[in-house]
């Protein structure tokens, strides 16, 4: 059988005349992090200190030879097998070359039987790389002044809207020896389909053989959910097929189950195992419906037969240090993920393709992975180097990922269509390649030929065809930016796309997060650490007008700003979503931008660089539930809408009061309505409970069930709030000290109520988000990691709107 060893420890980096410690997998970062010799980039403007890291080489060394154990006598083979090299190296052994790498996302392995020797791994700057590979292909324009289009490695190592620059280099994945005889499996590709209950799992495997093993006669024998089958191998390829009855269909979670299935196949040489290879699978059909209709094109994921509103979130690398997120981390970030009721996760294609831990988490927790191929938002050069390893790096991660049942989509890239017609590219390109060919050529001839089981989109966003704009609402996928950028939240409701596969609105990181990130600084919206922590372009200008257009402005309170900021963030998507997700199944999904952070930073993500959740988390946990109620501006007055994914019919009262701000009834109404499974239901208020056009002391409430949908008719700081009153009472909870309910009462309307618990402890969480009381209600906020805490203390981390 194969044995294997783990290359972990012995590594040394050469670093000014010395060796340090390295670890691997690792990059250069880490190690002088460990070191002593850097300070954390993440820090203040650290990320300035430590640039000029990226713009060295680096060698790594350890002597290999050592593992020459009794397992290296008895097998002919030994190949050194790196999973990850970030990016150009060159491998030597004992001074000789085994070869060069240019990419990043691709795994390498070289024959090194009977060699010992100093093991080098030297690490060219990846500047230098892109350089080298500019001067052959010519310039390409993009989106940042970084040369990331230039080199197969994370772009978002060079910086990004959300981003720092922390361009890193090393074995950013393990390393490690294989040895074995006779022959080894060189790759599986399984092909997995249901038929009703009945499963197949078809196995295309590859194998590589020694000298000694040529010719020689082998077997392969598979076996999944008590099936089993055996197969003779002559040569180097074998196709094996696994009937199995009465399986488990596999749903995206809300949706059923999420049952996998263990494929075990072993390699055999008479009786006797020479490897083996084992995945989890799950059986379901996957379908992406682009038919077209009255409304134009369309982009609806169709699983097991059922057609799925995408509740959806973009996903970026959780570390700028990829190497450091554990399948702890990732777990974690994506249970916090799942419990904001998301069910697809759009990996991002200027990140990674994400580690093993990644998709199995999605796998068990029934989220749905949409998989970008790595570019974005740059033209990419189609000739040599590039082109070669663009198929390899393909060919090898739809191979490796396409077990996983949670993985339904593959898609060419991100922006890079759109912004060949929108942003100036085609005159300076003049003719010059770009990457079209990746996306309508190379891409999806990999993907027709390895993985025929999953669709593929050319890009996001993509109308299908250069027969609409790239990006038009009513075909395909849609990216709505001009929202944050130009506009107000309340824009959102000015269209209907098909797919909403990225818009999004920023707020800063959790107070805890900022203090921790920018030690000693005096915060502001404008002070030094803030502004190094905001990379997008204007953000804060934009987060200012986001917020007067409906708010006072503060000035010299940062505190009430980072509250305003927060209930915007939270509002503007939730404003996004309430539409979209009224318009199924005209509009079959919305991916919101974004649900992570890599570092500590004003961005638009849910759950901020330190893994603490904005109120956006918990409003997307409301907008995102199965049964969904709310009040929007129609065309003849508002509109109430009651939203109901769930599979069973929702049959509910709803209550209608029009309230004055002095906390009396204007007017009341019920109405019992029901909504059929998987549907809408739109009508508009009547009349009787509407307020007045412009009406500043007047606002309307919609109950049902335990949701609520409040409706104002003018701008918040228009409205004529009544001073907040309320009281708060502390509980213990079951005599844990460390945990108490925070029971607030309102004797005024309370609008937008937040606990922002961190500012109690930095390890203090609450679970719930923003929160209206009408007077004379009262809500339990249950907060952990509080031990010792007064009620002074939680009272000054409590926020509402308050009057202008």
């Amino acid at each position: 059988m194969k044995d294997v060893v783990q290359l972990t420890e012995g590594w040394e980096l050469g670093h000014e005349g010395t060796r340090l410690d390295a670890r691997v997998p690792g990059c250069v970062h880490t190690d002088l992090l460990a070191a002593g010799l850097i300070p954390d980039p993440f820090i203040g403007a650290n990320e300035r200190d430590v640039a000029w890291v990226g713009h060295k080489s680096w060698t790594y060394t350890r002597q290999l030879g050592g593992e020459q154990d009794q397992s290296a006598i008895r097998h002919e083979r030994t190949d050194l097998v790196f999973d990850g090299l970030d990016t150009a190296a060159l491998i030597t052994l004992d001074g000789d070359e085994l070869g060069r790498t240019r990419n990043m996302h691709r795994s390498y392995r070289f024959d090194v039987t009977d060699r010992s020797g100093e093991l080098s791994v030297t690490f060219t700057s990846a500047y230098e790389e892109a350089e080298s590979v500019r001067r052959l292909t010519g310039d390409r324009p993009n989106v940042y002044p970084e040369p990331f289009q230039y080199i197969r490695k994370m772009a978002a190592n060079f910086g990004w809207d959300w981003g720092p620059t922390v361009v890193t280099a090393g074995m950013w994945r393990p390393v490690r020896l294989e040895r074995w005889s006779t022959a080894r499996i060189a790759q599986v590709r399984p092909l997995v389909t249901v038929d009703a209950t009945r499963g197949r799992v078809e196995l295309r495997i590859d194998i590589e053989r020694t000298a000694a093993g040529a010719g020689r006669p082998l077997a392969v024998h598979a076996t999944v959910a008590g099936t089993s089958v055996r197969a003779d191998l002559g040569g180097d390829y074998a196709t094996v097929v696994l009937d199995v009855p009465d399986v488990g269909l596999w749903w995206p979670r809300g949706y059923g189950q999420q049952p996998l299935y263990d494929v075990e196949l072993t390699l055999l040489d008479g009786e006797q195992p020479l490897d083996a290879w084992r995945r989890r699978v799950g059986f379901r059909t996957i379908e992406l419906d682009r038919g077209t209709d009255a409304h134009g094109t369309g982009f609806t994921f169709v699983v097991n037969g059922e057609r799925i509103f995408v509740r959806g979130v973009n996903w970026i690398p959780d570390d700028v240090l990829p190497s450091r997120i554990t399948p702890e981390r990732y777990r974690h970030r994506l249970e916090q993920t799942a419990a904001a009721n998301v069910d697809l996760v759009r990996i991002w294609g200027g990140g990674i393709y994400e580690d093993e831990a990644f998709y199995d988490a999605c796998d068990e927790l029934g989220l749905m992975v949409w998989q970008d191929f790595l570019f974005a938002c740059a033209a990419y050069p189609e000739e040599q180097p590039l082109r070669g390893e663009v198929e390899a790096e393909a060919r090898e991660n739809v191979v490796r990922l396409m077990p996983h049942p949670s993985l339904v989509l593959w898609n060419g890239n991100n922006e890079n269509l759109w912004g060949f017609r929108d942003w100036d590219w085609e005159q300076p390109l003049a003719g010059d390649s770009w990457g079209e060919g990746y996306y309508l050529g190379v891409l999806p001839r990999v993907v027709a030929e390895l993985d025929p089981t999953r669709a593929y989109s050319a890009g996001s966003p993509w109308s299908g065809s250069w027969d609409h704009h790239p990006n038009d609402p009513d075909h395909g996928t849609y990216h709505s930016w001009e929202v944050w950028n130009r506009q107000d939240y309340t824009e959102y409701l000015a269209n209907v796309p098909r797919f909403v596969s990225e818009f999004g609105w920023q707020a800063p990181p959790a107070l805890a997060t900022l203090r921790r990130a920018l030690p000693g600084e005096k915060l502001a919206p404008d002070s030094p650490g803030m502004l190094h922590h905001q990379k997008a372009e204007d953000g804060n200008g934009k987060l200012n007008r986001g917020i007067a257009r409906h708010f006072t402005l503060p000035e010299g309170d940062f505190d009430r700003w980072h509250y305003l900021a927060q209930v915007v963030q939270a509002r503007a998507v939730a404003t996004g979503i309430e539409h979209w997700r009224a318009h199924w199944p005209r509009c079959a999904g919305t991916v919101v931008w974004q649900i992570n952070d890599c570092w500590p930073v004003s961005s638009w993500s849910a759950i901020d660089g330190d893994g603490r959740l904005k109120p956006l988390h918990h409003e997307l946990r409301r907008v995102y539930a199965d049964r969904l109620l709310t009040l929007h501006p129609g065309a003849d007055g508002p509109e109430l809408t009651l939203s109901n994914l769930g599979a069973e019919p929702w049959a509910t009262d709803v209550t209608l009061r029009l309230l004055r701000t002095d906390g009396t009834l204007s007017a009341r109404l019920s109405l019992h309505l029901t909504v059929p499974a998987r549907e809408v239901l739109r009508l508009p208020v009547p009349p009787e409970v509407r307020a007045a056009t412009g009406a500043t002391k007047e606002y309307l409430v919609a109950d049902a069930d335990d949701l609520r949908a409040v409706h104002l008719p003018v701008r918040d700081k228009e409205f004529g709030y009544p001073v907040p009153r309320f009281e708060i009472a502390v509980e213990t909870v079951g005599g844990d000290p460390d945990t108490v309910d925070v029971v607030v009462s309102a004797h005024t309307l309370v609008r937008d109520l937040l606990l922002q618990a961190d500012r109690i402890a930095p390890q203090a969480t609450a679970d719930r988000g923003l929160i209206t009381l009408l007077p004379g209600e009262r809500v339990r906020i249950r907060v952990h990691g509080v031990a010792g805490a007064g009620a002074n203390a939680i009272r000054a981390a409590l926020f509402c709107v308050e009057p202008a």
